[in-house]
């Protein structure tokens, strides 16, 4: 009898030294450094936007989650460490604009399911967000990409409402967010964020 083919291995060696397997990842494999290091050298936008640096998905997450929070005040730790790491498969699989997504269809959406659910196992995350904070997720995210768009990509306000609904309310505060650094700068931000929520989520919980 034939022996059937085995189904190759996709592997991606991390700086850290672990070896994360893209189609069967361990959360064991999974380090915040390796995650914060990779998000910082992820552009938004394809790298479609002003300045001297790229905007980094690292950072465009900490603006998630900073609109996340701005939005519902009350929101937990851990549900705001959940915002925080929405992205956080991109660190292997990089920053792929929406019509493309739909090109590569449900082996990509696989590939970014099972990464991110390996990535809430191994911050003690639920693999199943509740509806509410699912559904602030995808606003913050949606206003997120309205700021980016019209500040550092060259859209217009028409053109971004038409792609991405106009935000209920537009954030304050968020300059300091929207200015592209350099990695280590977006790397440093990331996990510095992520080690505050993760603390007091622990205190919280």
């Amino acid at each position: 009898m034939a022996r059937r083919a085995e189904q190759p291995r996709a592997w991606q060696r991390m700086l850290s030294g672990r070896r994360l397997d893209l189609l069967d990842p361990s959360p064991l494999d999974i380090e915040i450094e390796d995650i914060a290091h990779g998000l910082a050298r992820v552009a938004r936008w394809n790298g479609q936007t002003r300045g001297a640096q790229i905007y980094s998905v690292a950072q465009h997450s900490v603006l998630v989650e900073r609109i996340a929070a701005l939005g519902a005040p009350d929101l937990s730790p851990a549900w705001r460490l959940a915002v925080l790491l929405h992205g956080a498969p991109e660190y292997v699989i990089g920053d792929i604009i929406a019509p493309f997504k739909a090109v590569l269809g449900e082996s990509y959406k696989g590939v970014e399911a099972r990464l991110l659910a390996a990535i809430h196992i191994r911050f003690s995350l639920p693999l199943v967000l509740p509806s509410p904070v699912s559904k602030l997720l995808k606003q913050a995210d949606r206003a997120a990409a309205f700021i980016e768009a019209t500040k550092l990509a060259g859209f217009s306000i028409d053109e971004a409402e038409r792609i991405f609904g106009r935000p209920l309310a537009a954030p304050r505060n968020l300059e300091s967010l929207l200015a592209p650094v350099a990695s280590d700068q977006a790397e440093n931000l990331f996990i510095e964020r992520f080690r505050e929520l993760e603390e007091n989520a622990r205190e919280s919980g």
